[in-house]
């Protein structure tokens, strides 16, 4: 399963392009985050490799990035043995949809549409997610959706959701902090499993970083469960 959760990663939140590079791919992120900057092994690789890895990445005006997946430990210790700093670990947890799909929120509470209404861009604007990541949804390709939440009969929050190969993963999950703790948050996952059920997928998966404990704590209380991890490397100095 996590071979599929890393490829439905990739297809549902998409880079600008990727420049196959040696043993690696390296994507090419136009500022749309880590996930869609970073390199990763596909084959063997050498020193060699990991040398043209990085020179692309200068090449493209990107910082040197490397995802480490589960079972790559050697690559992570030749990318420290460089000085790459170990940043940002990532938790992946996922549900079968089974467990969520039949929880459908109340009415008025949450919805799926596309494009994102105007007012979501503001909800993500408010958590950092701004035009360079809105243009990493506009890629992804169909089945999708924008999550739209409401509390006290205003928009309150937002998300982002696609389809592949059956996993059905949700991205730029974000509540207005004011409206927070009343409940929102789980409405807008159940609504989201509720449309991705409608497209045929089977599994419902997200990442969020290690260090947001609430985060993590919400997801698992609504039936999600750790399946797969990774962390990044970064050249030391650099900001990704």
């Amino acid at each position: 399963m996590t071979a599929g959760l890393f490829a439905a990663i990739d297809a549902t939140w998409p880079a600008a392009a990727r420049h196959r590079t040696g043993a690696f791919v390296v994507r090419e992120g136009q500022g749309g985050g880590k996930r869609v900057s970073a390199a990763s092994a596909e084959g063997d690789w050498g020193g060699a490799d990991i040398d043209a890895a990085i020179a692309r990445h200068h090449a493209l005006q990107q910082a040197p990035l490397f995802m480490i997946r589960p079972g790559e430990d050697r690559l992570d210790a030749a990318l420290a043995a460089r000085g790459l700093a170990l940043v940002d670990p990532v938790v992946v947890l996922a549900a079968p949809l089974a467990t969520l799909a039949d929880a459908r929120p109340p009415p008025i509470t949450a919805f799926c549409l596309w494009p994102p209404l105007s007012i979501m861009a503001d909800i993500w604007a408010a958590g950092d997610i701004g035009p360079d990541r809105m243009a990493v949804m506009a890629r992804a390709a169909p089945p999708r959706a924008a999550v739209l939440g409401r509390v006290e009969d205003r928009a309150a929050g937002a998300g982002f959701i696609a389809v592949h190969a059956g996993i059905a993963m949700l991205h730029a999950f974000y509540i207005l902090p004011h409206l927070r703790r009343r409940g929102l948050a789980r409405r807008m996952l159940h609504e989201a499993a509720h449309w991705a059920s409608g497209q045929g997928a089977q599994t419902l998966a997200l990442q969020v970083t290690r260090a947001n404990l609430g985060a993590i704590a919400l997801y698992q209380g609504a039936g999600l469960a750790e399946v797969a991890g990774y962390h990044y490397r970064l050249a030391a100095g650099a900001v990704a």
